[in-house]
């Protein structure tokens, strides 16, 4: 194989620009739920004791009054969604490029079924992401601090996703338009920050780990010729 070919595939596998991206979408994710936020604790209440008041369907001069901050919601609502979308996209996308960086033959198909499959999605992207982790081959006695940013990172991700899926179902009222406050903020920005965390140790890890290619297992290594003996010398063994 061509020393070329084996430099494109090597940079194929690295996970740094996916790393890039999972930080940025995540800072993006957390600064469009805080604008949510704000909206929601300066206009959001009384917004929705208007339409509540209009039946949900404002018209002629109720319209005129509360389509500007509508506008607003919606543009907020779209905002949170799609960053949360551009996060799950670029998250899997850094685990996939994580995981070939140690083993180019690792398949995707366990990083989609680990996030999608209900019951082992609660555990197994963890564990993905140790076992790349362990792959990388860390220096001895990191371990235990990997561990708590690993377990924290999880923790409060499994946290986040019960106060979505549970709490706001059970706490929301009419008066209200999507009851997200600070209490959702502040763990989805603990989330996100252990996250970007747990990306940048392990993406540091590879880089620092990874071997030369000419050391890599079925690198062709070019023949390097010892050098001719300088004029006028006589090489060993030769008499004369």
């Amino acid at each position: 194989m061509a020393r070329g070919e084996n430099n494109v595939r090597h940079t194929q596998a690295s996970p740094a620009r996916a790393a890039l991206a999972v930080q940025v979408t995540l800072a993006a994710q957390v600064l469009s739920l805080g604008a949510l936020v704000v909206f929601e604790q300066a206009r959001g209440r009384d917004l929705a004791v208007q339409l509540a008041a209009f039946g949900g369907r404002p018209t002629g001069a109720d319209a005129e009054a509360v389509v500007g901050a509508v506008t607003v919601f919606a543009v907020l609502m779209m905002l949170v969604a799609g960053t949360s979308i551009a996060v799950a996209a670029a998250y899997v996308t850094w685990l996939v490029r994580a995981r070939q960086a140690n083993d180019r033959s690792a398949a995707t198909g366990p990083v989609a079924a680990a996030w999608l499959i209900p019951g082992i999605n609660l555990i197994a992207p963890a564990v993905l992401v140790d076992e790349a982790w362990r792959g990388a081959r860390p220096p001895a006695g990191r371990r235990g601090r990997w561990l708590a940013l690993l377990t924290g990172w999880w923790l409060s991700w499994l946290a986040m996703l019960a106060l979505v899926t549970v709490r706001l179902p059970l706490g929301s009222s009419e008066l209200d338009l999507t009851g997200v406050g600070m209490l959702e903020l502040s763990c989805s920005a603990l989330a996100a920050l252990l996250c970007a965390a747990t990306v940048r140790e392990l993406t540091r890890l590879q880089r620092d780990s990874r071997v030369p290619l000419s050391a890599e297992p079925g690198t062709v290594r070019a023949f390097s010729p010892q050098p001719h003996p300088a004029s006028g010398s006589t090489p060993i063994g030769r008499t004369g």
